[in-house]
């Protein structure tokens, strides 16, 4: 497997990798973890990740006045099936909740002014939002960014000021809302602390190799099949 693993360094090496399954979590998650970056404060216009292409793309323009009130994006290799799903309804008691089917969200807090987005930072989890959007669970893990000079010593929800907790649920709880519609969509039923941010990233990781495996393995026998050749590398794969 190890000459598998090389192929796939190089091929890294020569093409661009997709930010939700090519850039790594990180080595030291879920403590700390690269996050990918899609939408910046000040941003009028909502970008999301392209999960065919791997590219941003315009999702949509922002419909009122309230922005995104930090770095906004998700963890790479995560996502939010069955156990993040399991997670929110022994939380809340609520029942036939599903997850999002994307990766985990996460808003990043630091005093830098970082002017555009499709970039890499690295974060340090602290807690995180309990939301259910239609239905689905969609947690929102708060992070500050690494070694941040202003929020370094942020290791705590508590820490954080409540006036600026009160504007990320109001950006979260309103930046689905449909102008004329007074049903309200997305729901944060708890704020939670560090360790349950944690168990939460912890869940997507499982969730995502449920989901897909490891990556190279699943490409490396799609290329072996194209050569009739996929039972010999399983039979590899397996010993």
């Amino acid at each position: 497997m190890s000459a598998i693993n090389e192929i796939w360094d190089l091929v890294g090496l020569r093409y661009k990798s997709h930010p939700w399954h090519g850039i790594s979590i990180g080595v030291e998650a879920p403590k700390i973890i690269n996050s990918f970056i899609e939408v910046i404060p000040g941003d009028t216009v909502k970008y999301e990740l392209d999960k065919t292409s791997g590219y941003l793309k315009v999702d949509r323009p922002q419909k009122f006045s309230s922005l995104v009130p930090a770095l906004y994006g998700f963890i790479p290799q995560t996502y939010c099936g069955t156990m993040v799903a399991h997670h929110c309804i022994k939380k809340t008691g609520r029942t036939e909740i599903v997850g999002d089917s994307d990766p985990l969200d996460i808003i990043v807090l630091t005093e830098r002014h970082i002017n555009h987005g499709n970039i890499i930072v690295q974060a340090i989890p602290i807690g995180g939002f309990r939301m259910i959007d239609g239905g689905e669970a969609d947690d929102k893990i708060i992070a500050i960014l690494k070694q941040d000079e202003v929020y370094r010593n942020w290791d705590s929800i508590d820490k954080i000021p409540e006036s600026l907790i009160q504007r990320l649920k109001h950006y979260f709880l309103t930046y689905k809302d449909m102008p004329g519609v007074n049903e309200k969509r997305c729901e944060i039923t708890d704020t939670y602390d560090r360790e349950e941010a944690l168990e939460i990233i912890r869940l997507s990781q499982e969730d995502y190799h449920e989901k897909f495996g490891k990556i190279e393995t699943r490409l490396s026998i799609a290329a072996f099949e194209a050569f009739g050749l996929a039972k010999d590398m399983r039979q590899r794969i397996e010993k």
